[in-house]
């Protein structure tokens, strides 16, 4: 089974997508910060990321930023899932290197089926 790891720092948001994620057959883990993040990484591994943009202490570009510029986890696929839906900001997270965009608010099929793209990728 595969794990995603939840980088949300709305507790109501991180909940819904973990739910929605599980409830199509995913492990999942949350963490509410890029800082956390990282530190899960490091420990466990997931097989993919859903990552928030705007968080505290670490936004989710630096976190991409971070995580493909390591060799270790350059290729786990990354799916930015922000609020920040204009068309610069969906140009500047795939240039930090996100395998794909999601804006909120979002369909729960379209960032189920988007996961589930990428794992098979």
């Amino acid at each position: 089974m595969s794990t995603i790891l939840v980088v949300e720092d709305s507790p109501a948001q991180r909940t819904m997508i973990a739910d929605l994620l599980k409830g199509s057959g995913l492990e999942v883990t949350s963490v509410s910060d890029g800082v956390e993040a990282l530190e899960q990484i490091q420990g466990n591994r997931p097989d993919l990321i859903v990552l928030d943009i705007v968080m505290p202490r670490m936004n989710g570009y630096e976190v991409c930023r971070r995580l493909k510029a390591d060799p270790k986890t350059q290729h786990l696929p990354i799916v930015m899932c922000s609020s920040k839906g204009e068309e610069f900001d969906r140009y500047w997270g795939m240039k930090q290197g996100a395998d794909a965009y999601i804006a909120k608010p979002f369909q729960p099929t379209e960032l189920v089926g988007t996961v589930k793209q990428l794992l098979r990728g």
